[in-house]
């Protein structure tokens, strides 16, 4: 699907003329390729007198596929978080091609902060002029995104660590380990995609179209200072996630090896009133303990002394 955006309007318009006969009209500033079909590709290619870089290009990871330039025009490709609402949010590629017209984006999904911006454009028709301005606000949106993203995902991780660190004793480590675990795949998740971005402020700042306009380098500045402090709290995130897993693990194993020594205490405790018995068990004819008639209260009570002394020596050893 082919998108248009012109400048002054409020809304996209979608390209449903005959493709081999159409034409860009003047006032175009964005064109969103949204799933494009080979034909919708040769559409735009033959408008712009571009390439468009086709899926598989997009996921490629070598710095040369993802930041060039090309006929005049600057391609950077980025991973975008979304589904960003789920447990788990996603990563997928976006490309967007600076070009001296139209900005030009390439993606197969639907991201947050595509709507995000037109939102803004709906309340602000006139808030973006030319391509690279588009291109500012719409590395806001992914920046904003992000953060709120990685908000939640630092709450999480806090509410594990007030449940692992609570008083009293820690139940649920199965699932607070879980918890955990995704927790670090969202937070790997938001290093791949700020790092892209941190990358493409890094390489865009040198083209024409941002470094000569005084507004539109700072707005990239602050764009790449954001980037920045944002991965800085992502890592502060991972090492807290790291030390509460291994935190939890530890806990895991301190109650393990309570449960191992109460049973080898109880073991332990049964041995000498197991002796007695065993002892008195064997029924030979000649043992006079059997015909006493404080015989069985005897060994009752001896089974006890022998049962308690183990814990009373346990107990002032300090092993207890």
């Amino acid at each position: 699907m082919i998108r248009i955006y012109r400048s002054g309007a409020t809304t996209f318009e979608r390209v449903t003329a005959d493709l081999a006969t159409w034409t860009l009209p003047p006032d175009v500033i964005w064109i969103d390729l949204v799933d494009p079909v080979p034909d919708e590709d040769s559409a735009v290619e033959t408008a712009l007198g571009l390439s468009i870089p086709t899926r598989e290009e997009m996921a490629e990871l070598e710095a040369s596929s993802r930041l060039y330039r090309e006929d005049g025009a600057t391609y950077v490709t980025s991973d975008i978080i979304h589904n960003g609402d789920a447990d788990l949010p996603s990563v997928d590629p976006v490309t967007f091609v600076l070009t001296s017209g139209p900005l030009v984006t390439i993606r197969y999904f639907d991201p947050k902060p595509f709507a995000m911006l037109i939102e803004k454009l709906e309340r602000q028709p006139n808030l973006c002029t030319t391509g690279a301005d588009l291109f500012l606000q719409l590395m806001e949106a992914v920046v904003d995104r992000a953060s709120d993203i990685l908000s939640v995902n630092a709450a999480r991780v806090e509410a594990v660590a007030n449940h692992v660190f609570s008083e009293g004793k820690t139940v649920g480590f199965q699932k607070l380990i879980t918890k955990l675990g995704r927790a670090h795949i969202v937070n790997a998740r938001i290093e791949q995609s700020l790092s892209g971005l941190a990358r493409i402020f890094v390489y865009v700042a040198s083209d024409e179209r941002i470094d000569h306009v005084p507004d539109a380098r700072e707005h990239l500045k602050s764009l790449s200072s954001d980037a920045a402090s944002l991965i800085a709290h992502n890592q502060a995130v991972a090492a807290g996630i790291n030390f509460q897993l291994s935190a939890a693990l530890g806990l895991i194993n301190i109650e393990q090896s309570s449960i191992v020594k109460v049973f080898s205490l109880v073991t332990v405790c049964l041995m000498p009133p197991t002796l007695i018995g065993a002892i008195y068990g064997m029924n030979f004819e000649h043992m006079p303990e059997l015909r006493w008639i404080e015989g069985y209260p005897l060994a009752i009570l001896a089974m006890l002394i022998s049962g308690l002394s183990p814990l009373i020596w346990f107990r002032r050893k300090g092993w207890l």
